[in-house]
């Protein structure tokens, strides 16, 4: 088969796959039929003399020939989509698609319900997901267009194939069971700061993705020749929350996820002992995406929704 018979439509299947690893999550993507996508995977292999997608348990895995022409095949596809919006008027309201977002639970919980109101009002058509960022590092998950977007903690030393801008940025709370027994009898009252010595005395809980048993206060606090005691790890913000709240343990909690499941949880916030640097939050995407229309306007409301929960400049 030679390039004047290809159907270059196969190349929105290969595009589909790599996203989804999925040939009824790339027919969904992309509404076609199961059968025509399994279709569509048995004419490009023939064309490319590569299985190109191998089954691997309820995956679909590129191979190494697949994972060659990815860069290349959605570059192009991309630049088609570009040219083909060049000039064209931006409606929203007639945007059809499915944007993949990668962020923590922080941002899921935080952004994502905000973002979806917003997007839903003008465009209808639109469905947004979000996938943590712990199923793989924000330059694979962007390079294998597996997101669109990545929500992260400042990265330094990104490729330069990989466009970001700023967020925002988080201080961290301490937070408390309210009739936690230790901080009553120590007569420390909401929104002071926890003493030192009972911050480091007191039972922890900690956000940890990785199962790792230290955080952003524990430089800090090492700072200070001091060190806090552990005694749980969980992957979400959240669930250190709701830990807290059904213990005598404490958490230092990024400010909007403190202030936000505080009066649910039934929660005390206070302020660290230390002084604790804020994290600095970012959007990242890939540099193919720079002019497409419907990327751009998704960013912008993206920047807008997160001004409702930005931290006012000190």
């Amino acid at each position: 088969m030679n390039f004047a018979s290809f159907d270059l439509n196969l190349l929105r299947v290969f595009d589909a796959l790599l996203r989804e690893r999925s040939v009824t999550r790339a027919g969904e993507l992309i509404g076609l039929s199961q059968p025509a996508v399994s279709n569509a995977l048995s004419r490009l292999r023939h064309h490319f003399a590569d299985e190109l997608f191998v089954r691997r348990g309820h995956d679909m895995v590129p191979t190494l020939r697949a994972e060659a022409l990815a860069e290349t095949i959605q570059k192009a596809l991309s630049e088609i989509e570009g040219a083909v919006a060049e000039g064209e008027t931006f409606k929203p309201e007639e945007l059809e698609r499915m944007f993949t977002l990668g962020g923590a639970d922080f941002f899921s919980m935080l952004v994502m319900p905000r973002l979806h109101a917003r997007v839903f009002r003008v465009a209808p058509g639109v469905t947004l997901r979000m996938i943590e960022n712990a199923t793989g590092d924000v330059e694979t998950l962007l390079r294998e267009s597996v997101i669109d977007m990545a929500l992260e903690i400042d990265q330094q030393g990104q490729a330069d194939w990989v466009s970001s801008a700023p967020l925002m940025q988080s201080t961290f709370l301490v937070v408390a069971a309210q009739d936690h027994p230790t901080i009553r009898e120590a007569g420390i009252t909401p929104g002071d700061a926890l003493p030192l010595d009972l911050f480091c005395e007191l039972p922890q809980a900690l956000r940890s993705v990785d199962g790792s048993l230290s955080g952003v206060i524990d430089a800090a606090l090492a700072k200070a020749g001091r060190k806090r005691r552990i005694a749980l790890a969980l992957p979400h913000f959240h669930a250190v929350a709701v830990a807290v709240s059904r213990s005598e343990l404490i958490a230092t909690l990024p400010n909007q996820t403190a202030k936000d499941a505080a009066p649910g949880l039934g929660l005390a916030v206070y302020r660290p002992p230390v002084d604790v640097p804020p994290q600095k939050l970012r959007l990242y995407w890939h540099r193919r995406h720079d002019r497409l229309p419907a990327h751009r306007w998704l960013r912008a409301q993206i920047f807008e929704t997160v001004e409702s929960i930005r931290e006012p400049a000190a």
